[in-house]
């Protein structure tokens, strides 16, 4: 009796990407007689999105219980065009639709997933098991593994580094439930959605937003639950080398944009009081602590060691502690290469099968593209959250920009 709701937002996106997460929600292991699915455009790509909804709703339209195609008007007032506001009309339209079913809202689970999200067999199943065992099921967010791995094997190893980068911060965030955001394809409870009016559709973070919408609605009484399940999704890579480069700046920085919920949450904190003061300072601190750390953390430790010859006085760098300072931290970042090994080990672990045609020595590639790490974390980690969270210090706008997928 339980239904799940699943949105697929697109913009601009072939064909094949669009078909290919509906193949595999089409192949999962629940009743499909207990699925609504919305695939929801955009009016900007009407051309495109309704060659692509025909083929899709001709092949898919009979699969699930229901299947509603919505097309997102531009230009609309008080809204900034994008995944969010998308989301957001197409939520409402979904709800129009569940009324008339007249389904009850706390037997509807909500999937929100980016167009390329290759869902696991058995996602559905499992969140479903995790929704229905849950005591407080409507006041939980339920976040699965998202790795980068569709079209890992065609990456380049600095794409492909940044993306399982992407993965095990992941693994470690939920590893701490009451710490963790919803971050991209995630799932909730519909009845949530509906309390908080649906996602913000003026913001570029609406994944993490939406979290946050629910997390003030019920007074610190939400969070997320870890789905220890994986869903796949592509890296940036197309067939620019270099454009592919461009596009990971530009997917990171828009990701870090999210320290614009930072704003957001002083302001409603501030007035909320029915939240515990501990819950309101630890969500805050967690989300501080996070962007300051995204952004200075790497460019630190690269110049940590000869800081204190550089910034102390002349009595002080005579100390034999300031002295050694630069060999201490070559010792640890000598253990930190233990880390790195291990993350190229587990690496393995989350690869696709191999594409007939791949050379074995990509192997060998998988291992040695570690090295680069300590230039990604900088280039594609510290700047990118630098430059969002400059942006957003001096007013300025950034919309919200659409990941090329291939």
């Amino acid at each position: 009796n339980y239904y799940h709701l699943i949105f697929l937002p697109t913009y601009k996106e072939s064909y094949e990407v669009v078909r290919e997460a509906f193949v595999h929600i089409r192949n999962s292991n629940y009743p499909k007689d207990r699925m609504v699915v919305v695939l929801a455009g955009e009016e900007r790509d009407i051309e495109n999105f309704t060659d692509i909804s025909e083929k899709i709703k001709q092949e898919f339209g009979e699969a699930f219980y229901r299947f509603i195609i919505t097309i997102h008007p531009k230009n609309l007032l008080e809204e900034l065009p994008g995944k969010g506001s998308n989301l957001h009309y197409s939520g409402h339209k979904a709800k129009e639709l569940i009324d008339e079913l007249g389904i009850e809202y706390e037997k509807v689970i909500v999937s929100a997933f980016d167009i390329d999200t290759v869902v696991h067999p058995e996602y559905f199943s499992y969140l479903a098991y995790k929704y229905i065992t849950n005591p407080k099921r409507t006041m939980r967010s339920y976040q699965p593994i998202v790795i980068y791995a569709n079209n890992i094997w065609t990456s380049s190893a600095i794409v492909r580094v940044v993306a399982f980068g992407t993965t095990f911060w992941l693994l470690n965030e939920l590893a701490h439930p009451e710490r963790v955001v919803t971050f991209s394809s995630h799932s909730m409870p519909f009845k949530a959605l509906v309390d908080v009016g649906f996602w913000d559709k003026n913001v570029v973070s609406e994944d993490s937003r939406i979290f946050l919408q629910c997390l003030i609605h019920y007074h610190g009484d939400y969070q997320v639950e870890p789905l220890h399940i994986p869903v796949y999704m592509n890296t940036v890579m197309i067939k620019s080398y270099w454009q592919s480069l461009k596009n990971l700046y530009k997917q990171q920085r828009r990701w870090a944009w999210g320290v614009e919920n930072v704003p957001y949450m002083f302001a409603y904190f501030a007035n909320d009081k029915l939240t515990p003061l501990r819950k309101r300072v630890k969500h805050l601190f967690n989300m501080l602590e996070g962007m300051f750390s995204w952004a200075t953390a790497p460019i630190l430790i690269f110049v940590l060691g000869r800081l204190p010859l550089w910034v102390a006085g002349e009595s002080v760098k005579k100390l034999v502690f300031v002295q050694n300072s630069p060999y201490i931290l070559e010792q640890i970042m000598q253990l930190a290469m233990l880390g790195i090994f291990i993350s190229a080990l587990l690496s393995f672990f989350l690869l696709p099968p191999k594409p007939a045609g791949t050379k074995k020595t990509a192997y060998v590639t998988m291992i040695f593209q570690w090295i680069l790490m300590p230039v990604t974390i900088i280039i594609f980690g510290a700047l990118p959250a630098i430059d969002a969270q400059t942006r957003a210090m001096l007013g300025k706008r950034l919309d919200f920009w659409v990941t090329p997928k291939s």
